[in-house]
């Protein structure tokens, strides 16, 4: 495969001005194509750099476009590192060239095609089209087709949505026949390899009580999985925060970005996913119920929304995360009634007064209405001196915790 002449001579002088100072005394250690080599940018030209692969080894180099962004800018500097797969050992300098995709330039875009199958070097299509079963890409002006199952991880839902995305594929089948060119390509297949190596990064950062930054990839109603780099874990509802009967969708959105906390690592016997990762956002919050009679000490007047309703009682949410227990004697008013959900359903809203706080067993006493009568006078002197009692509603209090979390 040859080089343009302007970039043939790029290469060539780029190689005879670095010769010198390798002073050709280095045994050079035998390359072949389609080897993957890495290498220290040494020298940046017009149209090609330069890459010193190391001692014994011969010099390379790689075509510049490679390394330019949308807007033709160089993406790369003197002394970067880049890996890539060799794909010639030939021309004038006898130097070897590199490839981290292959461009497809003009009529040897084919042959190129054909190599880059050969040695499973990536190349770079844009999707045109939707049709039965995928999408149709186009690749350096051949026409190609990946599996809608081969365009992610993960099932797509609609396909469409990446028409005009210019995408990464790897080439999992090229031939030629009566019909013309038949292209197969699979962008899941380089999704994978990236992932195997930035799994083997976070391994080596996973242990019980890290926190990582991740990315929700899925949200079930029993809740999410995060994407921890390369590795994914799971973030059970239970854990997501200290709210009692949320929703995860209302919680937590694909490709939200979130810190997360390790808190267990199982072993199991699935190859493709030996360990079982439990998360948590909880273990990094603020325990509501720490300060709890700091905030609403007994004696204070609040409305809440009543969340469920047992036999016994309903228990109404005072705060995110913390639930009081309005007792069936409270609601019934001395009447009988047998059970409270006669009484009381999840979504009312009611007035209570807070008759007691045990925050080492984590439970909160409440009156219906005005029960200041049931609160003892020293803690109703210190509900006032605390200012709690002109609080209000639970919007109040909501706004009171949220201005103290910003201190």
């Amino acid at each position: 495969m040859s080089q343009d002449r302007d970039t043939s001579e790029d290469f060539a002088a780029m190689l005879a001005e670095f010769e010198p100072k390798s002073g050709g005394r280095q045994r050079r250690i035998e390359i072949e194509i389609g080897q993957m080599l890495r290498g220290r940018i040494v020298s940046v030209g017009r149209d090609a750099l330069f890459v010193e692969l190391g001692p014994g080894r011969a010099e390379a180099m790689m075509d510049l476009a490679e390394f330019r962004d949308a807007d033709g800018n160089v993406t790369v500097k003197i002394g970067d590192e880049v890996e890539a797969r060799v794909v010639e050992i030939e021309g004038k300098a006898g130097c070897v060239v590199l490839r981290k995709t292959m461009l497809g330039h003009g009529p040897e875009a084919k042959a190129e095609l054909e190599q880059a199958r050969q040695l499973g070097i990536p190349v770079e299509g844009t999707v045109t089209a939707v049709n039965k079963g995928g999408v149709e890409v186009l690749v350096a002006g051949v026409r190609g087709f990946c599996p809608v199952s081969q365009l992610e991880l993960r099932h797509v839902e609609d396909p469409a949505a990446y028409i005009g995305r210019k995408l990464g594929f790897r080439i999992t089948r090229y031939e030629m026949d009566r019909r013309g060119d038949n292209l197969v390509l699979s962008r899941r297949a380089l999704l994978e390899e990236e992932s195997r190596a930035r799994g083997a990064e976070t391994r080596a950062k996973l242990v019980v009580g890290a926190v990582l930054p991740g990315i929700v990839t899925t949200v079930k109603d029993y809740g999410a999985f995060v994407d921890l780099g390369g590795i994914e874990g799971m973030l059970h509802v239970s854990e997501i925060g200290y709210q009692r009967d949320a929703r995860v969708a209302d919680l937590l959105s694909a490709g939200q970005r979130l810190q997360v906390q390790v808190l267990k690592i199982e072993k199991t016997d699935d190859p493709k996913r030996p360990d079982r990762i439990s998360l948590s956002l909880r273990s990094l919050e603020r325990d509501p119920w720490d300060d709890v009679a700091d905030r609403v000490p007994a004696g204070t007047r609040i409305k809440g929304k009543v969340v469920r309703v047992a036999e016994f009682g309903a228990f109404v949410e005072i705060e995110p995360g913390v639930d009081g227990l309005l007792h069936l004697d409270e609601l019934s008013g001395g009447k009988q009634v047998r059970q409270a959900r006669d009484l009381a359903k999840p979504g009312d809203v009611v007035e209570v007064t807070v008759l007691s706080v045990d925050r080492e067993r984590r439970r909160i006493s409440l009156g219906l209405g005005d029960r200041t009568d049931a609160v003892a006078p020293e803690d109703m002197a210190a509900a006032r001196a605390a200012g709690s009692a002109g609080m209000g509603t639970l919007g109040d209090l909501f706004k009171a915790a949220a201005a103290r979390s910003k201190k």
